[in-house]
């Protein structure tokens, strides 16, 4: 949700048109996350003066504006600070005006771009007004451009460096954020923070660097108390018209300088991201700031300070060297990343299994989990929590956890969880699951299961990630990056990290042996039916082109393990294809949706053979009873369904690995209806990929 994408040169030459051409290519990375509007801001012709461009829609039509703008694109750089932002709206319309980065007046002398929301701007925004500032846009992130300005105006005599007046804003602040700063009066320097935003600096050079961390600058303890703000003869809190002025009792390191031990300066990048795949095909070298973190770059030097002191933080960073490779974050061949990535399965699930299973003794090893599997398995109970997809690959995968663990299971909503309250306890196991790692509710649930003691276990697809630091241990589904805004290969890595973990924690029950051993071997021959499955895509291109071209309404059920199927099935025609489609419990059938059924109304019933198939076949006969026409999900040796029956048959399998083969044919039958329906597969309107706030 929003991407920030900044560049920042020392000693290495550029020209302007390089400079917009990297800026642009940078948020076109990012476009994935979703986003209405995108904006530059870059060093003018002289150090007072910085140059806005700012556009409503794609980042094609950015490139656009700034080819069509008369400035000097030949001008070069040996040093320089640049920033760049895609945004999702939520204060104000998409707009020139409510586009990043934001401005603090008409001429430009503090510029921010924003990623998350801060929640008081409507106090800042009031105490400001009263103090003679004017707003010009309907966004949050104005009122903190706004407010640096009043912090600098307010200390003509004392002026105040860079970092400690970001951190004097920053300490007024409430919600979530990501900003990187620029400004006038301090050229080629940008300040950047993070508070539950995730945030990461690119470092390149062409000499090897000195030192792979960089030492965090802690602050003395009267910087603790909080820089104050709007009081009457400077810098004062908005509560109060006291006046403490900011200290710098920082300590230094050469960490800082990266380069040769001679002291020589050296020419160096670094590239500020929401987001790795922004900066991959520049640098693998890469810095994850942790929240609270300010980092300030300026003459090729990289500071990194606290806003304030906070227990377990590590006094480093450590510059880690990504995995991650160009060709993972292109298309191909394929017409769209979504495409890509439905094909990308039967190599993804083997990357989730990699080095975990052992298929020759059957034996399951979670080294993430190694250390703690005593403790969970003496647990009380366990307690899912996620959100959309990820939500739905717990529910598949509760039915099997509470047959092999015998620990009672709980599936949550993690925005419910929060607003309930829910009560948890010193031996719950709660197991919070995210394809970023970054998303809102689920981090926000995290941190209040840990306040009470839980255990937490994440499960998640970013290395490097909130959720996958913060918490006690986890998984990492390897599923690879995934840029298509439906997520299709993170919950089919997500359906199976979660079934290993539940094999390991029964590893201990010899009467399970048989069971575990069975759905391991499923797991062996999993890749090669997910290839037959995909193999079959024209037929489902067809139904989708014929049945399912004119409806406008689509119920799907199932029973069981395929209860999270049709969930699922359901979000994903309902955010590519903007088709309202229902996923219940077969069930349920008869207490209310079959109100719905009548010969025009299209329902597509999951029949895939297990202990529940008799009850499915049930609510089969209510549905053609009511002369509906239904589309049945079955194994391709079942010759029990009548041939007047549409049919999509996919290979047979363990009853708890089923549903990994039954959602493909769904997700690209969701793939084609949007395509024929002529919608943005990859960024469905009004959606992000990572939701980043509550």
């Amino acid at each position: 949700m929003c991407g920030i994408f900044a560049y920042c040169t020392f000693l290495t030459e550029k020209d302007r048109k390089d400079i917009c051409d990297i800026l642009c290519n940078g948020l076109q990375r990012l476009e994935y996350r979703g986003y209405d509007s995108a904006g530059i801001g870059i060093d003018g012709d002289s150090d007072k003066e910085i140059i806005l461009f700012k556009q409503v829609g794609k980042v094609a039509a950015l490139r656009q504006l700034i080819a069509e703008a008369a400035i000097d694109t030949q001008k070069s750089f040996l040093n320089q600070c640049s920033i760049a932002h895609t945004r999702w709206a939520t204060h104000g319309p998409p707009s020139p005006v409510n586009c990043h980065p934001v401005r603090s007046n008409p001429a430009n002398e503090f510029t921010v771009v924003h990623n998350g929301i801060v929640t008081n701007n409507t106090e800042l925004r009031l105490v400001l007004q009263k103090k003679g500032y004017k707003f010009e846009s309907e966004t949050d992130t104005e009122a903190v451009a706004v407010l640096l300005k009043y912090v600098w105006d307010s200390q003509p005599q004392q002026r105040i460096d860079f970092t400690n007046l970001v951190k004097t804003v920053l300490k007024e602040l409430e919600g979530s954020f990501a900003f990187v700063f620029k400004s006038i009066h301090f050229p080629n320097e940008v300040v950047t923070a993070r508070r539950g935003s995730p945030l990461l600096i690119g470092v390149k050079t062409e000499k090897k660097l000195k030192v792979d961390f960089v030492d965090v600058e802690i602050g003395g303890p009267e910087a603790e108390k909080g820089n104050v703000l709007l009081g009457p003869g400077g810098p004062g809190p908005v509560t109060s018209n006291l006046l403490v002025p900011p200290t710098v009792g920082m300590t230094r390191s050469q960490s800082r300088a990266f380069m040769s031990d001679e002291g020589i300066p050296q020419p160096i990048e670094f590239f500020i991201a929401s987001d790795a795949s922004a900066v991959i095909e520049h640098t693998k070298r890469v810095l994850y700031l942790e929240d609270d973190d300010i980092a300030h770059i300026a003459d090729g030097e990289l500071h990194i300070h606290r806003l304030r002191r906070g227990e377990g933080k590590s006094s480093v960073r450590a510059i880690e060297t990504l995995e991650l490779e160009l060709a993972e974050i292109m298309k191909g061949k394929f017409d769209h990343f979504m495409q890509k990535e439905i094909y990308e399965q039967p190599d993804s699930v083997v990357n989730t299994m990699r080095g975990r299973v052992n298929f020759d003794i059957h034996k399951i090893t979670l080294g993430g989990l190694k250390a703690y599997l005593p403790i969970i398995r003496r647990g009380r109970r366990i307690v899912f929590a996620a959100c959309g997809t990820s939500y739905h690959s717990c529910l598949a995968t509760r039915a099997i956890f509470e047959e092999l663990t015998e620990i009672p299971v709980s599936v949550e909503l993690a925005s419910d969880f929060l607003d309930r309250k829910t009560p948890i306890f010193r031996d719950d196991v709660c197991v919070f699951v995210s394809q970023s790692g970054e998303t809102a509710d689920t981090i926000l649930s995290m941190r209040y299961c840990l306040d009470r003691g839980a255990l937490c276990v994440g499960v998640v697809n970013t290395v490097g990630s909130t959720l996958s630091r913060d918490s006690h241990c986890g998984i990492h589904i390897n599923a690879g990056p995934e840029i298509g805004v439906a997520s299709t290969k993170a919950y089919t890595s997500q359906y199976i990290a979660l079934i290993m973990m539940a094999i390991q924690l029964s590893e201990d029950r010899i009467s399970l042996t048989e069971r575990r051993n069975q759905i391991i071997d499923g797991l062996h021959e999993l890749p090669a039916q997910i290839r037959q499955v995909l193999h079959n895509d024209k037929s489902y291109q067809q139904l989708a082109r014929t049945v399912l071209a004119d409806s406008r309404s689509l119920l799907i059920m199932g029973r069981g393990f395929q209860h999270a199927t049709c969930l699922e099935a359901a979000l994903k025609i309902k955010e590519i294809s903007y088709t309202h489609s229902e996923g219940i419990l077969a069930g349920e059938l008869k207490h209310g949706p079959l109100a719905l059924v009548d010969e025009n109304f299209p329902v597509i019933i999951i029949m895939t053979q297990d202990s529940l198939y008799p009850k499915v076949q049930s609510a089969l006969a209510q549905v053609t009873a009511r002369k509906g026409q239904p589309i049945i999900i079955c194994n391709d040796d079942d010759d029990s369904i009548p041939k007047e029956y549409r049919t999509i048959r996919v290979p047979r399998t363990v009853d708890c690995l089923q549903g990994i083969l039954n959602i493909i044919p769904l997700q690209l039958l969701s793939y084609h209806l949007a395509i024929m329906n002529g919608f943005d597969v990859d960024f469905p309107r009004n959606l992000a990929k990572s939701v980043t706030t509550e």
